[in-house]
């Protein structure tokens, strides 16, 4: 009985397909996980109506609680003082919804079932950021919507109010690349919601949204003008209510490109870390 021998099979040299196609798929894949993520929403309507009605609470409170003791000299009074503190808060807060989802999908195993399917890596951060953005912009505009109902105005024309919506929506997104980094190195979805509290709230609450910087304690003063939630509120401010633009324009871009800057590598890096 003879053996035949086969010859050794030959390792095929498929060329990578080309950059068009491959960004091609990727944005396929990002589109992609963004549906999967609101229909998760859409799924569990009671998440959505506290993501909304959250801030829409806070805008009763102040305006109808705490606003008759906080005096303000700007036009419209405190309800227009308030509604563009409000607006960066509620985007700041929406961050909780990327981190949290993170922390999830990596102690249930859904991001390393990504990771085994033939798909763009990038597109779990991506597509989370981008349902996290529309809903965001949701937010937004319920909350614009209840800010109208209560008295607040704009002052400054359309042009101004769009980019103040604009600026909420970006100030909210890159908070979003901290809150990735944070959910995704912290990996506990209970320890994620708890740390989220502890940064979130000095920031929003140590600043310009709800009440005047010079109503503060000296030393407390020179902390809440100079970080990002105060200068972004203040642009946002005088954007909406007329006022100078061009110094706290330049602030707030540099804080939020050196927050994207920063926290976006380190989102990537621990997601590679963690799958």
């Amino acid at each position: 009985m003879t053996t035949t021998t086969l010859p050794p099979l030959a390792a095929l040299d498929i060329p990578p397909p080309p950059m068009s196609r491959r960004v091609r798929l990727g944005l396929s894949d990002v589109v992609t996980l963004t549906r999967r993520e609101l229909r998760i929403w859409f799924r569990n309507p009671a998440y959505l109506f506290f993501t909304i009605i959250q801030p829409m609470m806070f805008v009763l409170l102040f305006r109808y609680v705490f606003g008759g003791a906080i005096p303000v000299n700007v036009p419209g009074g405190y309800v227009d003082f308030l509604m563009p503190g409000i607006i960066a808060q509620s985007a700041a807060f929406a961050s909780f919804g990327t981190a949290i989802a993170l922390a999830r999908g990596l102690q249930k195993g859904v991001i390393d079932r990504f990771r085994a399917m033939p798909m763009a890596r990038s597109a779990v951060l991506l597509g989370r950021l981008v349902a996290d953005t529309l809903r965001l912009v949701v937010t937004l505009l319920v909350i614009l919507a209840v800010g109208y109902a209560v008295g607040f105005r704009f002052h400054n024309g359309i042009g101004p109010a769009v980019l103040m919506v604009l600026l909420g929506i970006a100030f909210g997104v890159t908070i979003c690349t901290v809150s990735a980094f944070v959910g995704l190195a912290i990996k506990d979805e209970e320890s994620v919601g708890s740390f989220g509290l502890v940064w979130l709230f000095p920031l929003t609450f140590v600043s310009a949204a709800f009440v005047p910087v010079s109503s503060m304690p000296g030393w407390l003063q020179a902390f809440a003008k100079n970080q990002p939630v105060t200068i972004v509120i203040d642009e946002m401010r005088s954007l909406a209510l007329g006022g100078p633009l061009a110094l706290h324009a330049w602030q707030s871009a540099l804080w939020l490109a050196a927050i994207v800057a920063v926290f976006v590598p380190l989102a990537v890096r621990a997601y590679r870390r963690a799958t």
